[in-house]
């Protein structure tokens, strides 16, 4: 191997992996960027969601301040929603939203999740609780899993992934899901690459301008 060669990862687990390690629908898109790993995580946690306009997310609904319920109250609208804000915020504004930190292993993988109705037209969102996602079985539900994940790439570069997935608790919201899915999957193709753009131009930036 030379000195710029790709580092090999395999076999390392992902906490995605734990968090939702059976699923019916997936996504992932990647990019290389011309920085280094700790630069590129950083990045990655600054990325504020709601600047991409996602149909995983709903950010763009929910920014808009639409009356999703929950727990017979509104969702508050916050200014911006970075995913570092789902690691270290505490508060009752941001116990009240439905996405939350699944888990981190910094420098390395960011994970965060929701549980939803996204084929319906107004998403109902159910709060569920982080050590209670992975088992989450109610039935007519989708849980939705995403996360960010950096690998060193050759000596002075990095390989940044994001990835989306889905599991549904019964098969009637898996035939829902999925004809949601043929509709919006390609967008969100698109917003994931959106995203990878973003954190991609923020850790370039801080990289030529230390």
């Amino acid at each position: 191997m030379n000195a710029d060669s790709t580092v090999d990862l395999a076999g390392e687990p992902l906490l995605l992996d734990g968090a939702l390690p059976e699923f019916g629908f997936s996504r992932l898109e990647c990019v290389a960027l011309a920085a280094a790993p700790p630069v590129a995580y950083e990045a990655a946690r600054g990325l504020d969601l709601l600047t991409i306009h996602a149909p995983l997310l709903n950010a763009a609904v929910w920014a808009r301040g639409l009356p999703e319920r929950l727990r017979g109250r509104s969702m508050p609208t916050p200014p911006s929603l970075r995913v570092a804000d789902l690691f270290d915020t505490a508060g009752e504004a941001w116990e009240r939203q439905p996405w939350v930190a699944l888990g981190e292993n910094p420098g390395r993988e960011l994970v965060f999740g929701a549980v939803g109705k996204p084929w319906r037209a107004s998403i109902e969102w159910r709060r569920v609780e982080p050590e209670h996602f992975t088992s989450f079985d109610e039935a007519g539900w989708a849980k939705m899993a995403a996360a960010f994940v950096v690998h060193p790439y050759g000596n002075r570069r990095s390989l940044l992934t994001y990835e989306a997935r889905t599991a549904c608790t019964d098969p009637a919201s898996a035939a829902r899901f999925g004809r949601y899915w043929t509709l919006v999957s390609p967008g969100i193709g698109v917003v994931l690459r959106g995203a990878l753009r973003a954190v991609s131009a923020a850790a370039e930036q801080v990289s030529r301008h230390p």
